[in-house]
């Protein structure tokens, strides 16, 4: 046995105890709590995807391109062996669209409130009197020793 393991110091209660501490610590920070509320939303929009895609984009196809059930009976059948390709363009169009909406999100929205950020961060506050008083002494000295 490691002789920092038998030592008092490092128990088996001390290391139960550091552990639920560590674990506690990361599973009550906001980030953590952010990621989960985020996943939740993720998969809540995910389901909101796949309906439009499902109910509303694909039958419309379905109407460009007839066919019994719309885009569902669209396969090819190889030696008695069905493959649904209409299954895979509705899923492909999900696909899409979910990254469409993932790139609005992240680059243009993000990106703008972030440019709005550093436009904010860049304008100095204005001077406290304090400052505008040392500033005005500084001159002053500037001036008399000139």
């Amino acid at each position: 046995m490691d002789p920092v393991e038998q030592s008092p110091r490092f128990g088996a209660g001390k290391r139960a105890t550091s552990f639920w501490g560590e674990f506690k610590n990361f599973a009550f920070k906001g980030n953590v709590i952010d990621l989960a509320v985020g996943v939740v939303i993720g998969i809540a929009f995910g389901k909101i995807i796949d309906s439009l895609v499902n109910h509303l984009i694909m039958p419309l196809i379905g109407v460009i391109f007839p066919g019994e059930q719309g885009y569902l009976s669209w396969k090819w059948v190889i030696n008695g062996q069905e493959i649904p390709y209409g299954l895979l363009l509705g899923e492909i169009i999900n696909f899409l669209i979910v990254a469409l909406a993932l790139f609005i999100f992240t680059v243009k929205i993000v990106g703008m409130m972030r440019k709005e950020e550093k436009k904010e961060a860049a304008v100095p506050p204005a001077p406290t009197r304090e400052e505008e008083l040392l500033t005005e002494i500084r001159d002053l000295l500037k001036h008399k020793s000139a």
